[in-house]
């Protein structure tokens, strides 16, 4: 290409969509070797599908790629614009070419969850039939957002964020490649500064591809001839500051380090500072998740039970709904986290429990709390005394539960602090009525 401005009314990200499915990266689960899906296209193979996962993660190119693999007619919807009106003239098509022995029609419908009960409804006898094949795109988890009759008649697929190295080949791609791409126009980015537009992308190729696209242009309108562009330059085109991260390095450990211990000491305004420190620089956002998660139970623990159900709701969201809209449930999880009373009397027996078995090794479980199936156990004792809690008043009674060589051990003792302030006096109540029986 001679002019880049002309090559540039079609945006980079839509010039470098693959064009055979050995030239996509990423999604090895689904187009890797041996895949079914890899199969099923290389055979021309045709069946509806609903492609589940976040932007820019190939959705709309594997659809592409099913319809000119297979030759069938392809008709692209998107739920945000179409109607039943959209649907019904492509469905007189299809069926005009199904009369006329040209087989089914490959329909690709992006953002499927955004249509309706009844709309989704008007896919079925056109899918039963045959004339149709549907490929639908979503960002959304299927279960809730696609109805179940159209879910029985369609696989779903789950695509995965691409992965760093994938980015970085879509990238360098983009950069050699002088057909389609930016190749000779002696540009140069520095291998920090495909990082840099890497690490803004959060794992969508069309965002990196329309960063480096963006900062291309920028180059080359400052006039400079065979410009290279690095961190400092990619700051000024896309107006995002660098942030310093690695995410096998040092700042990630200082960074997760600083988040856990801003829970750990009730510090609201600095787990949300950390929380998207990380975010920001690009850190996986299910690790954070998991960090909260082992936060609700080790410093937060019984003295408030519902900080786990958080940390697990959030993790769920960004599992299911992802991007920008689960960032807020991180951020919610984090704050409930830190204003949540603490307690570590979990943790700490844990860990006295861990050194006891250790310590004394496996003592037998005592005989009256032995199952016992069979007359012959029964006979020789076991589970012989063992009187059940709920035959008497207030379901407590008076027992032994732990081995005889560790008996009156103490592991737990809840704080003072939150709903273990209430579990503290039942066990104190108990410990005094054991005492004094």
């Amino acid at each position: 290409m001679n002019d880049s401005r002309d090559k540039s009314r079609i945006p980079l990200a839509d010039r470098m969509r693959p064009q055979r499915v050995d030239d996509m990266v990423g999604q090895k689960h689904l187009i890797g070797t041996g895949a079914p899906l890899l199969r099923a296209l290389k055979g021309g193979r045709l069946f509806s599908m609903i492609l589940w996962g976040p932007p820019g993660s190939g959705k709309t190119t594997l659809a592409r790629l099913m319809a000119r693999h297979s030759g069938a007619p392809f008709h692209s919807l998107s739920a945000v614009t179409a109607g039943l009106k959209d649907l019904r003239e492509v469905v007189h098509q299809a069926e005009d070419v199904f009369r006329g022995g040209g087989g089914s029609t490959l329909l690709f419908v992006d953002e499927i969850h955004r249509f309706n009960k009844a709309q989704q409804d008007g896919f079925l006898p056109h899918v039963e039939s045959g004339r149709i094949v549907l490929v639908g795109a979503t960002t959304q988890n299927p279960s809730f957002e696609v109805i179940s009759p159209l879910l029985s008649r369609a696989r779903v697929l789950r695509l995965e964020p691409l992965e760093r190295e994938d980015l970085k080949t879509l990238l360098r791609r983009a950069l050699e490649d002088e057909e389609a791409g930016l190749g000779g126009l002696g540009i140069e980015v520095t291998e920090e500064g495909i990082g840099y537009i890497v690490d803004l992308s959060g794992g969508d190729a069309r965002v990196a591809l329309n960063d480096l696209e963006l900062a291309v242009l920028d180059a080359l309108d400052g006039g400079e001839k065979n410009p290279r562009i690095d961190v400092a330059a990619l700051e000024r085109a896309l107006d995002r500051k660098a942030l310093p991260y690695d995410k096998d390095g040092e700042e990630h450990y200082n960074l997760i380090s600083a988040f856990h211990k801003s829970l750990r000491g009730s510090d609201a305004q600095a787990a949300l500072y950390w929380l998207y420190r990380m975010l920001m620089a690009g850190e996986d956002p299910l690790f954070i998740a998991r960090r909260m998660i082992r936060c609700a139970a080790e410093d937060v623990g019984l003295a408030d039970p519902n900080a786990l159900k958080t940390a697990l709701a959030a993790f769920e969201a960004w599992e299911k709904i992802g991007p920008p809209e689960a960032e807020l449930a991180l951020a919610q999880a984090a704050a409930y986290l830190a204003a949540a009373p603490k307690s570590n009397a979990l943790y700490r027996a844990e860990k006295a429990v861990k050194e006891e078995i250790r310590d004394t090794g496996a003592q037998p479980v005592p005989m009256h709390l032995r199952n016992a199936p069979t007359r012959l156990m029964k006979k020789e004792g076991y589970g012989r005394g063992y009187r059940y809690p709920h035959d008497c008043a207030d379901a407590w009674v008076n027992q032994e539960y732990l081995p005889e060589g560790v008996k009156q051990r103490v592991y737990y003792r809840p704080t003072n602090r939150g709903i273990e302030e209430r579990i503290q006096r039942r066990m104190r109540e108990l410990w005094r009525r054991k005492g004094s029986s």
